[in-house]
């Protein structure tokens, strides 16, 4: 037997975590790494943080699972305090964000069933999105590397250039459900929507009675200094999918819409065996008390901006390799002028560092959302240093 026993579907490196201690990994063999990577955006209050520890093992020993055919106190809770601080007035709790995706497509498609217009089936998306791995969500993202050898692929959806209001509203036709987008793109390369863009996609759903789907999966739960990314722009969506943060590393995942939107959605139109469990809602909570604690969010941007300000100073240390900074908050890209990948490779190999690569030649960098300047001094530290001996590959 020749495949592995875990399916070699991940091209994993070397780093072999065993335990962590708030913004730091340690391997196997001792080694210990600075984590700005934050298992993608998911561990946002770094590893081991006592209110959630705690939370998980009281939970654990009182009841972890019954399924969603009895009554949920903790999700009931949970849902409220969720519609409290957000647009929504309906909140549907799921394992993963590609599931919260799924919902948000559902909830969507099921609006138009339910007002009498089915035909209104396709969302429009945009290029270099990411939405997840499920069929649903690769269809809805136009990208050759999510999609190729899984054909066919579900119809329903339609595809525009990410920024390119004109593009999209030219898409526009009567079999059109609403919109569905990332405020800012992760995995694309930390490609911020414009105001305009993002204001007028949701001037458009207004007018032609659409709805605007928002998937702040990475971008949402306090990463860009706000809640929710949307805040940033000065709108609200009718849907939205969350993830990662939510949970602080439990699997947890929510799909969020006003009561409006969520029409459709009546008894048996969806469903979930561990979606809202118990164990999840009270990592759900803890999150919660953390992240809206006053001054939270606010120490949020001032790290960011710190964060920026120290790689904006580095760049022209290192303009052979660096190029430019994007993002907000503690949701920052550095662009560079090779590959991304082999760079993050050599500053973890190399210099104990844990970013992660992503599209247009562009390193995620995205800390616990509880770092402070000390972190951030070995960031750069780490980073300067790792650019001085780094030699990109000749055809870079």
């Amino acid at each position: 037997m020749t495949i592995t026993p875990l399916m070699p579907v991940y091209p994993r490196c070397g780093v072999r975590p065993v335990r962590g201690e708030g913004a730091y990994l340690f391997g196997e063999d001792g080694q210990q790494y600075l984590d700005f990577a934050s298992g993608i955006a998911v561990n946002a209050l770094g590893h081991g943080h006592p209110h959630l520890t705690k939370a998980i093992a009281e939970q654990a020993a009182t009841l972890m699972h019954v399924s969603n055919l009895y009554g949920s106190p903790q999700g009931e809770h949970l849902a409220q305090r969720l519609v409290d601080n957000s647009f929504a007035d309906t909140v549907f709790f799921t394992n993963s964000g590609a599931e919260a995706v799924e919902c948000a497509i559902k909830t969507a498609r099921r609006y138009h069933f339910a007002n009498g217009n089915p035909q209104r089936n396709t969302l429009i998306t945009f290029d270099t999105a990411f939405h997840g791995r499920t069929l649903g969500a690769i269809s809805a993202t136009n990208q050759a590397k999510m999609r190729d050898g899984f054909e066919p692929l579900l119809p329903g959806f339609a595809y525009a250039k990410f920024n390119d209001l004109e593009g999209a509203l030219a898409l526009i036709d009567d079999n059109t459900a609403g919109f569905l987008v990332e405020p800012i793109q992760g995995e694309g390369g930390i490609r911020q929507a414009s105001h305009e863009f993002l204001t007028g996609l949701r001037k458009a759903c207004d007018e032609h009675g659409l709805l605007l789907v928002l998937d702040e999966v990475q971008c949402g739960y306090g990463r860009t200094g706000k809640f929710f990314a949307h805040e940033l722009f000065g709108i609200t969506p009718d849907i939205m999918s969350v993830a990662k943060g939510i949970g602080g590393g439990f699997p947890l995942g929510a799909c969020l819409a006003t009561e409006e939107a969520a029409k459709g959605m009546v008894a048996g139109t969806h469903g979930s065996t561990y979606g809202g469990n118990p164990l999840a809602m009270a990592a759900g909570e803890a999150i919660l008390d953390v992240i809206l604690e006053d001054g939270f969010l606010d120490n949020v941007t001032a790290m960011g901006d710190r964060l920026r300000q120290g790689l904006e100073q580095m760049i022209p240390n290192h303009d052979h390799l660096f190029d430019s900074v994007r993002g907000t908050g503690l949701m920052l890209g550095l662009k560079l002028k090779s590959d991304s990948r082999a760079f993050v490779a050599f500053a973890r190999d190399n210099h104990n560092l844990l970013l992660v690569s992503a599209g247009e030649n562009v390193v995620r960098i995205l800390p616990p959302l509880v770092i402070d300047e000390s972190h951030i001094a070995q960031c750069i530290d780490k980073l300067s240093t790792a650019a001085r001996v780094y030699v990109p590959a000749a055809d870079d």
